[in-house]
């Protein structure tokens, strides 16, 4: 009680000699109680002379205290705030400050609007969110019931929790983004700045990362103008604990210039998965809003629900989408057509000659990799082969002449033509045999083939393609693998890989200048976590540790043909005080907590460097260049399996350490392009 004599006593006094309210109360050094933070004395309520809507929030504590305002528009830490209260009505407002003990509130009070300023309304933003005076607008999740998402790709995306308007829409050169122009997903994320620590986002998609929720009929959430700035969020179709499912009518007040919402009496539709998060925000911010598509940030949680407009979604219908087609790389025709020579003679596997793949050109029985692993009902094992090694194809890509001579010795000669789909046509010549049981190769009615992919060596050999025959009563292919015996020879592998190694001086492809498209996903820089199978993830810098930072150079690695290498490495050193000796040393290994960045300059590494093919090795007595992120990661980084060499790119794999990084063990494929 003695605070609040103290405090009482000075408010007479006060009183008696007809002063002003003072310009700053400073409690000093003293700890605060909820019963000192009283409007008038610690804080001060007043409404613009000129404009009564606008109302000025001002604490008059001393500058050691920062001010904690709950107010109608949001939450803010300012000395001064600015509200612009378009509506009449009664408001409130609590008023805290942070001590040394923590943070400390008084009670809530009240202030009153006492007509409505259209003008606050006029804002665009007012418009997007609500329709507009007078009228109403209904949001939805993107994503269904039925699992179907119609713009975003998913109800969630993730972002740093200090991303805000500003970092979605500065590129569009006005405060809101032009819907005709930019409403498309595309035009979103490009436009994502850092601001403060914000380093990544990630534009989730549901059918990928069904962990983040169930899908569902979320509900709607319905914003007006007509009155007031009312709000109904209707969730009784998706039970959550927030109300038991209950419809909430409620409020909403928008920061137009903050692009943040405040939610009174209900909540933003959302998961049962984040009903904490939502219930205990410390604010929602407005990240992106137009036409038909607004995001709302949930803060500090970092999940951004995605939703769309009532219209969108009753007007929405699904894109036609025509059958999935095989995915080629870019050069696949020079490399069926000039592979060394024009003329390639091409004969059936002895390993793997048949199998069945879908319309992307995915095999449907990966497993069978030799003639032991054909299930029997095939009648496929290691005898047959034999059966069929007279087979040949001899097509030249000067004239488009082809030979072929068939299993029993039968020579005949024709042409063909391929397209820009990979579609071979033959004329007087048909591949056709019994290769074994009831299996037999032969081309389509047409006397086509489709190529359905391209496989090459770690060098960029070619060393087999897939064709196949579109079946007539299935969306499926046979498909028959042809290997390439090429007229002439070739060239020793070996040398081919140490003349393009040698040949530039490469660096880590942070920048993407290499991007090739693959039916399982993309080949594509800084790194790549992926099967080359059925599944890619292409982390960007900035994204993940294996990625690196987003504006690094890490440096370049020169291949000399004497076997020697040089690698300029960007590298973190740390050291620490040895608690014996008291000497400071070098940390070689993951940094302590206490340790000191000492350095983080280009070192230059020397070394020497070998090749072992049958294994697909390089090896390396320095370390490749890398980003320092994935420093700890990887046990080795002069072990590299070779993925890819080629003129313009190297693949080389990485084995990330199970204990070190507390994930599984994964080869991580790190891309590297010319340096000049």
């Amino acid at each position: 009680m003695k605070h609040l004599n103290n405090i009482l006593s000075f408010i007479l006094i006060v009183f008696l000699v007809g002063a002003c309210t003072p310009e700053e109360y400073n409690l000093g050094d003293t700890d605060i109680l909820p019963e000192e933070l009283v409007e008038g004395i610690a804080y001060t309520i007043t409404h613009d002379s000129e404009n009564p809507n606008i109302v000025y929030l001002t604490s008059l504590m001393g500058s050691e205290y920062t001010p904690l305002w709950n107010h109608p528009q949001g939450r803010s830490q300012d000395k001064v705030v600015t509200l612009k209260i378009p509506f009449a009505g009664t408001y409130e407002v609590q008023f805290g400050v942070q001590t040394r003990g923590g943070y400390v509130y008084g009670e809530t009070v009240t202030f009153d609007v006492d007509q409505m300023y259209a003008g606050f309304i006029e804002d665009e933003l007012w418009t997007l969110v609500s329709g507009g005076q007078g009228k109403s607008k209904t949001w939805y999740l993107d994503l269904d019931g039925e699992q179907t998402s119609r713009f975003f790709g998913g109800p969630i995306w993730f972002f740093t929790n200090t991303y805000e308007w500003d970092n979605l829409h500065n590129a569009a050169g006005d405060n809101y983004i032009d819907a005709d122009v930019w409403d498309a997903k595309s035009a979103i994320l490009p436009n994502l700045q850092e601001s403060g620590e914000a380093v990544w986002y990630w534009s989730a998609d549901w059918a990928g990362n069904q962990w983040m929720c169930d899908a569902a009929d979320f509900g709607t959430m319905t914003f007006d103008l007509i009155g007031g700035a009312n709000l109904t969020v209707d969730q009784t179709a998706y039970s959550t604990s927030i109300g038991g499912g209950s419809v909430q009518n409620g409020s909403y007040m928008l920061d137009t210039e903050k692009h943040t919402i405040k939610f009174t009496d209900a909540f933003p539709v959302h998961d049962s998965n984040r009903d904490a998060a939502v219930t205990s925000a410390t604010e929602f911010r407005i990240l992106y809003a137009s036409e038909n598509f607004l995001q709302i940030l949930v803060v500090p949680e970092g999940a951004c629900y995605n939703y769309i407009s009532k219209d969108f979604r009753d007007n929405w219908t699904p894109e036609e989408e025509g059958d999935p087609e095989p995915a080629l790389p870019e050069g696949w025709l020079d490399d069926v057509s000039q592979s060394v020579s024009t003329s390639i003679k091409w004969v059936l596997s002895p390993e793997t000659p048949f199998n069945w793949a879908n319309l992307d050109g995915s095999l449907m029985n990966g497993g069978w990799t030799s003639p032991d692993t054909y299930a029997d009902w095939t009648g496929f094992d290691a005898s047959i082969p034999e059966t069929y090694a007279n087979f040949s194809l001899t097509m030249n890509s000067t004239d488009n002449s082809v030979t072929m001579v068939l299993p029993d010795g039968t020579e005949s000669a024709g042409t063909y033509a391929i397209d820009e789909k990979g579609i071979y046509t033959f004329t007087d010549v048909k591949p056709e045999f019994n290769i074994c049981s009831w299996v037999n190769l032969s081309t389509t009615a047409e006397n086509q083939w489709r190529i359905l992919s391209i496989e090459k060596d770690a060098v960029g050999n070619l060393t087999g393609m897939w064709v196949g025959a579109l079946s007539t009563d299935k969306p499926e292919y046979m498909c028959f693998k042809l290997e390439p015996q090429i007229a002439g020879g070739g060239v020793d592998p070996l040398e081919a890989v140490k003349g393009m190694l040698t040949s530039q001086v490469w660096k880590l492809d942070s920048e993407r200048t290499y991007d090739v498209a693959t039916s399982w996903g993309a080949e594509q820089g800084p790194v790549i976590f992926s099967d080359f199978s059925t599944w890619a993830w292409n982390p960007a810098a900035g994204e993940h540790y294996a990625a690196g930072e987003a504006g690094v150079d890490y440096g370049t690695m020169q291949f000399n043909l004497d076997g020697t290498i040089t690698v300029n490495q960007r590298q973190r050193v740390y050291t620490y005080v040895d608690e014996t000796s008291g000497e400071t040393l070098e940390r070689h290994g993951m940094p302590a907590e206490t340790d000191v960045l000492a350095s983080e300059e280009v070192v230059t590494l020397t070394g020497s460097w070998s090749i072992d093919l049958d294994n697909n090795k390089l090896l390396m007595t320095v370390g490749a260049v890398h980003p320092w992120t994935n420093d700890y990661y990887v046990l080795n980084w002069g072990d590299l399996d070779i993925y890819k060499v080629e003129n313009n790119v190297l693949m080389f794999q990485v084995m990330r350490d199970a204990e070190r990084s507390g994930e599984d063990a994964f080869a991580i494929t790190y891309v590297y392009v010319p340096a000049n």
